[in-house]
């Protein structure tokens, strides 16, 4: 069974499996914000339309003024993409035949990217269920590699970890000058964010990728951004085509990251709902990620492998996200994001009827 390797598109999952999709589902495969996107974006699309008629501008200036004036960081520490996907793989020409390390569970990407580039994989592999550091063991990891995937706020675990522990490992990596890579595609989501992107533009040996689709619901049009030191961004931007950010997508954000309540209202509709849902995992006897964002890992500890649960809800209009692909995870857990207050609630009652029937 060849089950997609990204969450989004429950057509192609029922494809992959060979069955009917249900005339009504609900795909807590994806990880946007279940508000939507900012009145902004619903209320300018109109006026934005004269700019398909124009080459967008190749410099992304006023992106980068904005997204500059609201990190409190210089202009020319910024690099936009399209999307966290293109970033990740420019990256991965950047870093082309070297020794890449990966802190697992992770995105998928980051490794997908790398061996297209030739690098040596190795990974470095967290264990459930707090996900916790073993410092020691990472640091000799770190002495043998050129660059270390990060993923954090963590996906699929949603654990967001303190300051003291992001500090470590990006003093630790200055020290072994092997360059940090942290992806903080999730962290607005987080009612107590912890960012590195001031560290950035400082220290050579740090980047910081941000994807701007996943709060905003943006992911249609494509926008992220790099944070990192001017000369090495400039190094990774001789790969970028030009002109990779469409005119649209630059104007959207733009006037999404002007939104400011719009983060607000979701981390406190995020904090609620994942509340709700977690003293009912307890409740009912499944155990969960300690998830501080909008999505988190679920599993029935009656069963090693979830495919049968996670077939049981496919079956029933409810899709969760698979775990095959992520080292350390390999089908133990499924992933759910945090979605309406309707829809986690049939989630909720599939899983009463799950325990009821098994």
């Amino acid at each position: 069974m060849q089950l997609p390797a990204h969450g989004s598109n429950p057509a192609h999952l029922y494809k992959a499996l060979g069955m009917d999709q249900p005339e009504k589902t609900v795909d807590f495969s994806v990880n946007i914000n279940p508000l939507g996107s900012p009145d902004v974006i619903k209320n300018s699309w109109q006026n934005w339309f004269e700019g398909i008629y124009d080459y967008p501008d190749p410099s992304f200036t006023t992106l980068k003024q904005t997204i500059a004036l609201k990190e409190g960081i210089a202009a020319s520490y910024l690099l936009p993409g399209n999307g966290a996907s293109e970033l990740i793989t420019l990256i991965a020409r950047h870093l082309q035949g070297k020794k890449v390390l990966i802190i697992h569970p992770a995105f998928s990407e980051y490794e997908s990217a790398c061996r297209i580039e030739n690098c040596t994989i190795s990974h470095f592999l967290l264990d459930p269920p707090e996900w916790k550091f073993e410092g020691e063991l990472l640091q000799q990891k770190l002495r043998a590699a050129d660059a270390v995937f990060f993923c954090h706020p963590n996906n699929p675990t949603g654990v967001q970890y303190d300051r003291t522990t992001i500090d470590w490992l990006i003093d630790t990596c200055e020290q072994t000058k092997t360059l940090l890579i942290i992806d903080e595609a999730f962290y607005d989501f987080s009612s107590s964010p912890i960012s590195s992107i001031k560290k950035a533009g400082k220290n050579q040996f740090l980047l910081v990728l941000r994807s701007l689709t996943k709060m905003y619901g943006i992911a249609g049009l494509r926008l992220g951004f790099l944070a990192g030191h001017q000369e090495l961004l400039f190094e990774i931007s001789k790969s970028q085509p030009h002109w990779s950010v469409n005119a649209i997508a630059l104007k959207a954000g733009n006037e999404c990251l002007k939104a400011v309540d719009h983060p607000k209202q979701t981390c406190s509709y995020i904090d609620q709902e994942r509340n709700r849902l977690f003293s009912f995992f307890q409740e009912i006897g499944f155990v969960h990620s300690p998830s501080a964002i909008n999505f988190y890992l679920i599993r029935d500890p009656s069963l090693d492998s979830q495919q049968e649960l996670f077939m049981f809800l496919v079956k029933k209009g409810l899709v969760l996200r698979h775990t095959y692909n992520f080292p350390g995870l390999k089908g133990k857990w499924l992933r759910a994001a945090v979605k309406k207050e309707e829809e986690n609630q049939l989630l909720m009652e599939a899983l009463i009827q799950w325990k009821r029937g098994s």
